[in-house]
């Protein structure tokens, strides 16, 4: 709130605000200043001074404390409406008054100041935590794949006389599979700096769901081919006007994150159904599930869990949030009680029946 008021309220108009602010504070209290004491008065006028140095610049507040000080003594020290003060005890008090209305001002200013420095700092070693994060992820995912394609080329060219053709077809997938997974990474890369740059627009347009689970889940099985993975769509489901590459990207870091890290013997199932207008993608599996007190965790940039095993950048589930919402959906992850994880994607969205007049 503080950040706010600063950038957006110009300095003149800060001195507006203050004076008026003080104006009607001391006005409330001359209306009930027959059953509130002057003392009482002064209380309330220093937790406005508190109040404006908390928001506003030092300058502003210094003159809301000197005009406090003055409304005070005009008002409500005897005798009223006028700065002439009669008593000794009086004239102490109002000293007294006008010096810590002053300090209170620059002492609550000056602590704002020091929050605002320590933040800043916190921040900045925030930002310093997130780089060296990206920077030990990327050196394991960009270099593992580069070193797979560098070592299966040279190979590849120093040894093609020797190697047979069955060993050539296998350093060929080894250079195929690792491009696939540096190109993966790459993409994870420009999807989160679209992300973080606030101009991501989903280009909608009709699609069939149906087709894009299969084409995806060939994908993750092609690259990840010990896995099976189980597909369950109802036949009656309508086409969506959706934008097919980020649903295709959500629906591939869901699952390439199952297959990476669950079991080779565990189940991985994509359900897709429509309720009305709404589009509802639950993908699951049996593995180990999520730690409880992880789960509110995952989608953060660059968050990965406290236990698992290296490798990973920890954008993929980063980019499932923030692709979805850009669709106007939301994905939210639970663990299932019998075992495993399951995540819901839901959209609404327009839908057409004309698939299922065609095949009739």
């Amino acid at each position: 709130m503080t950040k706010y008021l600063l950038h957006k309220v110009s300095r003149p108009k800060q001195y507006l605000i203050s004076i008026l602010l003080v104006l009607a504070v001391a006005a409330f209290c001359y209306s009930f200043s027959a059953y509130v004491g002057y003392r009482v008065v002064a209380f309330i006028l220093l937790v406005t001074i508190s109040l404006l140095a908390v928001v506003f610049d030092i300058l502003p507040v210094l003159v809301s404390a000197i005009l406090t000080a003055l409304v005070w003594n005009f008002l409500f020290i005897p005798p009223h409406f006028t700065f002439r003060i009669s008593s000794t005890e009086d004239r102490i008090l109002f000293l007294m008054y006008f010096v810590i209305a002053l300090i209170n001002a620059a002492l609550t200013y000056k602590i704002r100041q020091i929050e605002k420095i320590a933040g800043q700092k916190e921040e900045k070693a925030n930002t310093i935590k997130l780089y060296n994060t990206l920077l030990n992820s990327l050196s394991h995912e960009l270099r593992t794949p580069i070193a797979t394609i560098i070592a299966a080329t040279d190979n590849l060219q120093t040894n093609s006389k020797n190697l047979s053709p069955l060993q050539n077809n296998e350093l060929v997938e080894e250079i195929s599979k690792a491009s696939f997974r540096l190109n993966s990474q790459v993409d994870n890369l420009l999807n989160m700096s679209r992300i973080d740059s606030g101009i991501i627009q989903p280009k909608k347009d009709w699609c069939d769901v149906e087709e894009i689970i299969y084409n995806t889940v060939k994908k993750v099985e092609e690259n990840n081919n010990v896995r099976k993975i189980s597909i369950n769509v109802n036949p009656s489901i309508p086409l969506f006007k959706l934008d097919s590459g980020m649903l295709e990207q959500v629906i591939y870091n869901i699952l390439n994150n199952a297959v990476i890290y669950t079991s080779p013997d565990s189940r991985v199932d994509v359900i897709a159904q429509c309720y009305t207008d709404v589009l509802q993608i639950i993908i699951e599996d049996n593995g180990a599930g999520f730690p409880e007190n992880e789960i509110d965790n995952v989608f953060n940039k660059f968050y990965r869990l406290k236990n698992s095993k290296p490798g990973g950048t920890g954008l993929g589930l980063s980019i499932v949030k923030g692709f979805t919402e850009a669709m106007g959906g939301t994905v939210q992850l639970e663990n299932i009680n019998t075992g495993g994880a399951r995540f819901t994607i839901s959209i609404a969205t327009e839908t057409s029946y004309l698939k299922n007049l065609k095949n009739e």
